[in-house]
């Protein structure tokens, strides 16, 4: 995700971040160079050389640092980034397990009975537009387990209570 457009928050204590359809807060706890009282933030835009895909801030006193916005969306918990995430680690799951069972890719498009084509956009990490329903079909041809493990975290301050089941 690119970022539009951002603006240090000296009195929150967080950057705003602004992304394509949403804003996001990043607090300065979590910069590796933290701004003070006395070495405030004096400058804060987006990196170019990551792309856009970043910012770089200033303390008064010179030092810098950048920030991927991976990182944003990961504090944010961003959905999107989220299901990317999980993707890319089921895709690296699935290429080891394809590597480790010595089956060919011929048998392993006719058992998902798909393309060659769609196989490889299966095991391809960089390509997003697949499930993870086709994901966990592909680990269960290759006889990979796959649990899924639902816990509770803390709530993040200003979410509402949890709703009570009957």
């Amino acid at each position: 995700m690119k970022i539009r457009s951002i603006r240090a928050n000296n009195r929150k204590r967080v950057f705003e971040v602004h992304g394509a359809a949403r804003t996001f807060a990043f607090p300065y706890a979590l910069l590796r160079v933290r701004p003070t009282r006395e070495n405030r933030v004096a400058g804060v835009f987006p990196d170019e050389e990551l792309g856009g895909e970043g910012f770089t801030y200033r303390l008064e006193d010179g030092t810098e640092d950048t920030v991927p916005m991976d990182a944003v969306l990961e504090y944010n918990r961003d959905p999107a980034y989220l299901n990317e995430l999980l993707l890319h680690r089921l895709t690296v799951e699935a290429r080891a397990a394809v590597a480790a069972t010595g089956l060919g890719k011929r048998e392993l498009t006719r058992a998902l009975r798909t393309s060659a084509t769609q196989l490889y956009r299966l095991l391809d990490p960089t390509n997003h537009a697949k499930s993870v329903g086709q994901m966990l079909a592909l680990l269960h041809l290759l006889g990979q387990n796959v649990d899924v493990v639902v816990t509770s975290r803390a709530r993040a301050p200003g979410q509402g209570a949890a709703s009570s089941r009957p």
